[in-house]
């Protein structure tokens, strides 16, 4: 079918559903909900068979829905309706949840329903739910609604008892009383509101929102005070227990936007001790060991990696690579495996163009480790997405495995055409050929792991979930470690790497992608930083790129 998507931004849900989609032999371009004006336009230009509002935040015009047929998804199940359905089921501690796909009508989320999927709940942020739970719910509804759109013969179904409304979640309806909550209310509340808004709340009297929770195993002290600082991360006591807090966002004076707390409060932060390696919820990082194989798992928030994160990361490497082990495997985290340089941090950094410059140069070190370990075999496990520079790092090793359901975006020009690092004028190339890789790095579009293995990006996917892809990433694992062959692969990944060197060193690679960098960092053009800026703020469209939005340039699909 012929499909627009209208949607307030490219999410994570929407490039899942678009990637998938796609597959499925639609056709779909994309038009950002901007105003009623572009709406019509769209539509007009595009002529769907069907719009699909996957992510919106306001009610679309009553001339498109009465003309066309408009599929609603609310991330909640029959009968819910309201803007903040995750927040509350979050916030109430849900055990199932939903996804329904409905019509549009005049009254919000209360159209027919042509499809919905339940799910189990898990003690999670709302931002990862969204990213997993949701998404994999989403992309199962749609596909039902779809199919029976297309059969012509189904009725769509009221929704249950005419639906439940529930308004936005105030800060008053999940505020934190420090003096009375337990760690379970408190995690349960600052995760109902992880990635937006945050829980608004005073920490050593500066006014900030929470992000980032972690549950504290063993420190403890009197309730609301400070106990702790590390790697960024405060924590404080609740009446039984701890938590972490990663990431905090100014409310008052300062930048708005998230930053790792210790930054935030400065002075107070230097104060608190650092428990060490005692401070088990602090860790992103973790390494863990099992039958010869080594498994480094790195869960940094939203998948960035600063300068902090990378060189602690290098050092959790080296250190993994001291072990006596036949195979290292990358796991990243849950949500996402990186997302390459944390670009938040560098906007807060007082000279930008030098923070970018430190970070990129700490990403590479990390990626010439592993480009250069030859003493074991190393394995990329993508349990989550990927995105620019990580999923170029994801490429330094030696297999590249993923789950069935990631999305990557192996490109940099969304970033005001920033050229990129990463070793990957040599990684991508020799995987995927240098034609296919300069349509990769030029297209601007996510893709799904099918895809990606087709274009020979990654070298297997499978896995329905994170905890289905982890078990046969060990299988795999082990059978890898344990083949009569690992001797000729280890041999043979020696000879490649000196052949390569010796038709051009890595040095050299690097030389040229910083020499790029630095244009885009200190150069007369200022693309990069205003697209930072735009991300970091994240500032409203104006419009939408031409490489989205194929009906404004005659369904050609050319990049602008």
């Amino acid at each position: 079918m012929r499909i627009l998507f209208l949607t307030h931004s490219f999410n994570s849900l929407s490039q899942r559903l678009y990637v998938e989609l796609s597959r499925d032999g639609h056709d779909i371009s994309i038009e950002f909900d901007i105003n009623d004006a572009v709406t019509r336009e769209a539509v007009a230009l595009w002529r769907p068979d069907l719009i699909i509002a996957p992510f919106l935040k306001r009610a679309i015009p009553e001339d498109v829905w009465r003309a066309h047929t408009c599929f609603i998804v609310h991330p909640g199940p029959r009968g819910d309706r309201g803007p903040a359905a995750l927040d509350w089921a979050v916030l109430n501690g849900e055990s199932t949840w939903g996804v329904t796909v409905l019509q549009a009508e005049a009254e919000m989320d209360a159209g027919p329903v042509w499809a919905s999927v339940e799910f189990p709940m898990r003690e999670a942020r709302k931002s990862s739910l969204y990213r997993n739970e949701v998404t994999d719910a989403a992309v199962s509804a749609v596909r039902r609604a779809l199919g029976r759109f297309a059969a012509g013969d189904f009725t769509p179904e009221p929704p249950s008892g005419g639906g439940r409304w529930r308004p936005a979640c105030r800060q008053a309806d999940r505020g934190i009383d420090w003096l009375c909550d337990d760690t379970a209310t408190v995690l349960r509340k600052i995760r109902s509101a992880d990635g937006q808004p945050g829980i608004r709340d005073r920490i050593g009297g500066v006014p900030c929102y929470l992000y980032d929770a972690r549950r504290e195993p063993a420190l403890s002290g009197p309730p609301g005070e400070l106990l702790a600082c590390r790697h960024g991360a405060i924590c404080r006591a609740t009446i039984d227990g701890a938590v972490w807090i990663g990431h905090l966002r100014p409310a008052g004076e300062g930048p708005d936007f998230k930053q790792p707390a210790a930054s935030v409060l400065d002075e107070t932060a230097r104060t608190l001790p650092d428990p060490g390696g005692d401070a088990a919820g602090a860790e992103a990082i973790r390494y863990e060991e099992a039958n010869g194989i080594g498994y480094l798992h790195f869960d940094f928030y939203n998948g960035a990696m600063g300068v902090a994160e990378c060189e602690r990361l290098l050092d959790a490497y080296r250190s993994a690579c001291e072990r006596d082990t036949r195979l290292l495997v990358l796991m990243g985290g849950p949500d996402f495996w990186s997302n390459g340089l944390d670009l938040n941090q560098i906007e807060a950094a007082e000279s930008p163009a030098d923070e970018s410059w430190r970070n990129i140069e700490a990403i590479n070190e990390l990626a010439w480790a592993i480009i250069t370990t030859e003493d074991r075999l190393t394995v990329s496990a993508l349990q989550g997405n990927a995105a620019a520079g990580g999923v170029f790092l994801a490429l330094a090793a030696d297999q590249v495995l993923a789950r069935s359901g990631v999305v990557l975006n192996p490109h940099y020009k969304s970033m005001g055409n920033l050229f990129g690092s990463e070793y990957w004028t040599y990684l991508l190339p020799r995987r995927v050929g240098e034609a296919r890789a300069a349509e990769l790095t030029q297209n601007r579009l996510p893709i799904g792991a099918p895809e990606a293995l087709s274009l020979g990006l990654i070298d297997a996917h499978f896995g329905e979930d994170g905890v289905d892809f982890s078990a046969q990433v060990q299988t795999r694992s082990e059978a890898l470690a344990a083949s009569p062959a690992y001797g000729e692969m280890l041999e043979g990944k020696r000879r490649r790497r000196a052949a390569d060197e010796a038709q051009k060193p890595l040095a050299a690679y690097r030389a040229e992608e910083l020499k790029r960098m630095q244009l885009n960092f200190y150069g007369f053009d200022p693309s990069y930083h205003v697209a930072r800026y735009h991300f970091v703020f994240k500032v409203p469209h104006s419009r939408t790129p031409f490489f989205l939005a194929r009906h404004r340039i005659g369904g050609m699909g050319v990049p602008e």
